[in-house]
């Protein structure tokens, strides 16, 4: 346990310091933007554009792995749903966004240094495949519904067209985009571009949980346990579980892809999930969750990695 936690601890270590900048003020709230701006649209991409360039596009497509990821992350979606909006008869908007918060993880902040940690360069290619779920299969369902629920009469066209201009800017996608057309053709980067490239992809790491540690600072529960504490538990537990049901139901799988599946699936969500419920009235409700869920994780995390050494799944 102690070498698992010799893992998880440098990881929520990094995290402490970005709260720590903050709360002493070392750096502002503007300023942690601005390093959050910096991954997101440089650093990330360019890591999602190096995995996929160093590997033929065979060894990086695994339709296993999106089967499984894809099909436990609908379920999950789908279960909160019916759990907030037919069962607790909360509003769609509401419903929407509590179902992005189960499935969603942040797979570019927490799970891919996560990853990296315990499973190596793989990490990035299980990264740019969970970023396809996330930003074409989970992140646009919520918002179109979010939409819908938000502007009465609204039709699913409108909602549709507006996801899919901001997906047409999302900085990812793009990085995707070129790193799967690059490695289908067999071109690759001139060598000084590609070193521009690998010393970005190497920065995204440490500046993204650095991130997230000055976006914790300020977040306050505020007297809605049940709402978080179903977040907190769909997204920690259960998207872990539907993943590796789906794992287990499907054709077998190489080891490395379940345990990078299982690692993202046990990340906290997505760092802009607090942005979204602002957007849509719900944000000290998602606020909150984030923060409980990125503290819960360093146990969750940690307990994940010790099962998945104890069944033999991580490399030696």
């Amino acid at each position: 346990m102690l070498a698992i936690l010799g893992i998880t601890t440098p990881i929520f270590l990094l995290i402490g310091l970005g709260y720590l900048a903050m709360r002493l003020r070392v750096t502002s709230r503007e300023q942690m933007q601005g390093v959050s701006t910096f991954v997101l649209y440089f650093a990330l991409p360019a890591l999602v554009i190096r995995a996929l360039t160093e590997h033929p596009l065979e060894e990086v497509v695994h339709l296993g792995y999106l089967l499984a990821y894809g099909l436990g992350s609908t379920l999950v979606f789908a279960f909160a749903l019916l759990l907030t909006w037919r069962w607790q008869r909360q509003p769609l908007t509401t419903s929407a966004l509590h179902a992005l918060g189960m499935t969603a993880s942040n797979s570019g902040f927490i799970g891919f240094p996560v990853a990296l940690m315990v499973l190596g360069s793989p990490a990035a290619v299980f990264l740019a495949l969970n970023m396809l779920i996330e930003n074409l299969l989970v992140i646009p369902a919520a918002l179109i519904l979010a939409e819908l629920g938000s502007q009465r009469g609204a039709s699913v066209g409108a909602a549709l067209r507006q996801t899919a201009q901001r997906l047409a800017r999302n900085p990812i996608l793009l990085g995707l985009a070129l790193g799967v057309t690059l490695s289908a053709s067999g071109l690759s980067l001139p060598g000084p571009l590609y070193r521009v490239v690998d010393m970005l992809a190497t920065a995204a790491a440490p500046a993204a949980l650095f991130v997230i540690g000055g976006a914790l600072f300020g977040l306050k529960p505020k007297g809605m346990g049940r709402d978080i504490g179903q977040i907190v538990l769909g997204k920690l537990i259960l998207h872990p579980l539907a993943v590796l049901a789906m794992i287990l139901l499907l054709p077998p799988m190489d080891p490395m892809l379940m345990a990078g599946a299982l690692l993202f699936a046990c990340a906290p969500m997505i760092s802009v999930y607090p942005l979204f419920g602002q957007r849509f009235g719900v944000g000290d409700i998602t606020a909150a969750a984030m923060m409980v869920t990125t503290l819960a994780s360093f146990i969750t995390l940690s307990l994940a990695i010790w099962l998945l050494s104890l069944a033999g799944l991580l490399p030696g």
